[in-house]
């Protein structure tokens, strides 16, 4: 049976069960792109402010941190704010009300599920079986990779000993967990391949270096040739989501754009990758006799989960939900998560929280039409704040020291 304190805890994030609900319903109807959450982020001070909280606007007017105190030792969580550029396809009440945008990975409910936490263990601090000294992380951009960086140069991680943090999982039923220690995502980089050759009349493509010929020939060779260059126990991932080419059907254009992702496991993996993609491009540019220029934009690296974090949110879990409600993650996703930029400077750990709702059928992250069960915001902020608290458990052995990596 839990102790009184938790029954408390439980009990209070229950008591905010539909403030908790109408934020991520509010966020979900007036989302904002990476890089641009002002409105976020006023909408998220204002509810922090009146909780006490000591809070703090971050840099260009995006992102927020509160603290519960401003004792030197603290434990974190982490949300992300952004939405994504997707027309919202849903016909729900609360669905976007900003054309091409919306929240299609569930940041709002990320955003959420930290505030319940956030709402509970300053309920409860009271009650708490000895002192817990928290800070709660709402950072913007993550899907651009820019917003943790941000958020540690202004100073996101000082005196900070651990990062907790989760994701909405609609391939999970509501209800239940899923936990990995070690790398859980991949490191991710973007490519840009521009291929100039000469322009021309579409009668007549003797008299051109036809850039889209070259285009299609660089997709195929990468998608069939660089699977079968690496080690089949260390997947890579490559994708190309974006082709433009020419204006007018009459006309040969002469130049071409690829953009899309590469995805690994390893760094090693990643390098051996870009030397590949490198020659592929070398050898099609003089086959096709055009010029073709490749540029790799860093993305996140891997999230590589604490040991010490991870099994404190899986005990966390259990507790919760029951043993057979938490599963281990089998293995990595090949998606990539911002996440990892400050597991540079601190241990961390990110979970995988289930949303699937019982009629089943949930559309993927990132898809139109994207929704969870909002059942699954409570349990996760439960989790989180149980967390928070039995990580200053005084017979617990700590991992780690405090960093200020300004």
């Amino acid at each position: 049976m839990p102790n009184t304190w938790t029954q408390k805890l439980d009990r209070a994030i229950d008591a905010q069960r539909k403030k908790i609900v109408r934020v991520r319903r509010d966020l979900h109807m007036y989302p904002e792109p990476s890089g641009r959450e002002v409105e976020t982020t006023q909408y998220l001070v204002k509810l922090l402010q009146q909780t006490g909280c000591h809070v703090q606007t971050g840099s260009r007017g995006c992102g927020v941190i509160a603290d519960n105190t401003l004792e030197k030792t603290r434990i974190g969580m982490r949300a992300d704010i952004d939405a994504l550029r997707i027309q919202d396809a849903k016909n729900a009440p609360y669905r976007s009300r900003v054309p091409g945008v919306m929240h299609a990975c569930g940041h709002d409910g990320h955003t959420a599920t930290v505030l319940g936490a956030v709402l509970g263990l300053l309920e409860c601090d009271h009650v708490l079986p000895w002192p817990v000294h928290w800070r709660a992380i709402f950072q913007p951009a993550e899907e651009t990779n820019r917003g943790a960086k941000d958020m540690i140069a202004f100073g996101a991680l000082k005196n900070v000993c651990g990062l907790l943090s989760l994701h909405l999982d609609p391939s999970r039923p509501t209800g239940t967990v899923g936990t990995r220690q070690g790398v859980l995502t991949a490191n991710c980089a973007e490519i840009e391949i521009c291929i100039q050759g000469r322009g021309g009349h579409a009668a007549r493509p003797r008299e051109t270096r036809d850039p889209i010929i070259a285009a299609a020939q660089v997709i195929t060779a990468l998608y069939q040739s660089l699977p079968r260059n690496v080690d089949t126990y260390d997947p890579i991932v490559i994708s190309i989501g974006h082709i433009s080419a020419g204006e007018n059907p009459n006309v040969i254009p002469g130049q071409a754009l690829l953009r899309g992702t590469l995805r690994t496991l390893s760094g090693s993996s990643q390098s051996h990758a870009m030397d590949h993609i490198l020659k592929i491009a070398n050898g099609i540019a003089n086959l096709t006799d055009t010029q073709i220029d490749v540029r790799f934009i860093t993305g996140p690296s891997s999230v590589n989960n604490d040991p010490v974090l991870t099994d404190l949110i899986r005990q966390n879990a259990i507790d919760l939900l029951g043993q057979t409600h938490v599963q281990t993650i089998a293995k990595p996703s090949m998606g990539g998560e911002d996440f990892a930029n400050y597991l540079d400077h601190v241990p961390g750990s990110l979970f995988r929280l289930g949303c699937l709702p019982a009629r089943g059928g949930a559309p993927p992250l990132h898809a139109p039409d994207f929704d969870i069960d909002e059942r699954a915001l409570v349990i996760g902020a439960k989790i989180l704040a149980r967390s928070v608290v039995n990580y200053f458990d005084p017979s617990r052995k700590k991992n780690g020291d405090c960093h200020d990596p300004t």
